[in-house]
């Protein structure tokens, strides 16, 4: 069966995560730059393997001052790890539209598996012939797995950043063609 490359379309997609702030409210926060791609046999999304890559420079919580913080070394030490990368080795199906991604993450050159939840938004050709796939992706991690151990203390004994971290991300692709994906997506921009 003749394998499939989906690539990242970045206009059209968002990843984000969520952590708990002095343990009443919570502060989004996502990245400005990443990159994926999908090898697909066929159709058959069961048979996919991700690649993912966040640019660490690239995070942004709208605050100049944490966002400088999440750079160091108490958190993603960008110094020593540019990237995070996810690298998705098994997609099972649990329903028609929804699938689990078994894979790793590696975060400050750790790495553990995980497994993200996948909604199918489904397969479409745009105006430019071009085959589109969307999907939105859901997952959770202790950050602490990932050395990100920073901490405080509120004056009422509560962390001042949750050690739960919510993965959120909306992503479009578009499925390469014999010319080349990238003169593609310029076409369809």
């Amino acid at each position: 069966m003749e394998k499939a490359k989906w690539v990242l379309e970045p206009q059209h997609s968002e990843v984000e995560f969520n952590v708990r702030h002095m343990m009443i409210s919570n502060v989004t926060g996502y990245f400005k730059k990443f990159s994926a791609t999908i090898e697909v046999d066929g159709d058959d999304l069961t048979t996919a393997k991700a690649h993912f890559t966040a640019d660490v420079d690239s995070i942004s919580t709208n605050n100049e001052q944490r966002d400088g913080h999440l750079k160091s070394a108490d958190f993603f030490d960008m110094k020593n790890h540019q990237q995070i990368k996810f690298e998705g080795v098994r997609m099972e199906r649990i329903s028609d539209k929804k699938y689990k991604l078994h894979g790793s993450l590696t975060m400050r050159g750790i790495t553990h598996p995980i497994s993200l939840d996948v909604e199918y938004g489904g397969t479409i050709k745009d105006p430019w012939g071009n085959t589109r796939a969307g999907f939105t992706v859901e997952g959770k991690l202790n950050r602490k797995d990932y050395g990100l151990n920073w901490s405080e203390l509120t004056e009422t004994g509560g962390l001042v950043a949750g050690n739960e971290v919510k993965l959120h991300a909306n992503v479009e692709f578009i499925k390469s063609r014999a010319k080349g994906v990238e003169q593609n997506m310029a076409e369809a921009a």
